[in-house]
């Protein structure tokens, strides 16, 4: 399908992981205003790079394994008119961590991802979906470790998870050099639990040296009558044409 924002246009025909409100709130969400180098781990249809370019004056980095996204992204990335401060790569974020660190010599000061989420159970018959889906090509240990080498020490990561997911992440996480700063809980209506949760990581050298703790607050998308509340509007103003 096709969807046109305020600034830009996505056509994600083909890509494993359409347009969702879920990339839409991390896009919006993510504290990016003050980025200058963001990579996009599976960019898919490229919506979170071109919502990081509308967002910020970064210069983007968007990853990308598969082929029909890697071309539905570049034509998007092209249609764009931040093109000059993007750059697709076509390659697994492990093949591209390889080749673009150098012992603790990251490079991005924020890194942001809807990554794969479903471990085992039944997959989609569509091979693309299935592959954006689940955690086959890319396990949360190997993001996790890819995201801290190829973060600055500074740095911050933004990513989104259902809550089916977020216990087997955050048992990766503690075990790893990362920690989970602060965590958004998505509830689809008031009064509803909670299903989704965006959160930020960071090395933990940083935590230790400020002693910080995690920050959490909750954010609803829709009132009783269906409609978006003021939190979400005030979110995805700047890109949904009705509001």
């Amino acid at each position: 399908m096709a969807f046109t924002f305020k600034q830009f246009h996505i056509d994600d025909h083909g890509c494993g992981m359409p347009v969702s409100t879920d990339g839409v709130l991390l896009g919006a969400w993510a504290p990016l205003s003050k980025a200058k180098n963001v990579l996009d781990i599976g960019a898919g249809s490229g919506l979170l790079s071109l919502m990081a370019a509308q967002r910020s004056e970064a210069q983007i980095t968007a990853v990308e394994l598969d082929d029909t996204a890697f071309h539905a992204c570049n034509k998007n990335f092209i249609a764009s008119k931040w093109q000059s401060r993007l750059n697709l790569i076509h390659a697994s974020v492990q093949e591209f961590c390889n080749e673009h660190t150098d012992g603790n010599n990251a490079q991005f000061d924020h890194i942001i991802c809807n990554p794969p989420y479903f471990k085992g159970g039944t997959q989609s018959s569509n091979r693309l979906r299935a592959q954006a889906r689940h955690t086959d090509s890319l396990t949360f240990h190997a993001l996790l470790e890819a995201i801290t080498k190829l973060l600055t020490v500074t740095g911050t990561a933004s990513l989104i998870l259902p809550s089916q997911s977020m216990p087997p992440f955050i048992e990766e996480v503690e075990k790893s050099e990362l920690w989970m700063s602060q965590l958004t809980n998505i509830s689809d209506a008031r009064f509803k639990a909670p299903h989704r949760h965006l959160f930020t990581l960071k090395h933990k050298a940083t935590k230790l040296a400020k002693n910080d703790t995690m920050l959490t607050d909750s954010l609803c998308i829709k009132e009783p009558d269906a409609s978006y509340t003021p939190e979400m509007i005030a979110l995805i103003t700047g890109f949904y044409l009705k509001y």
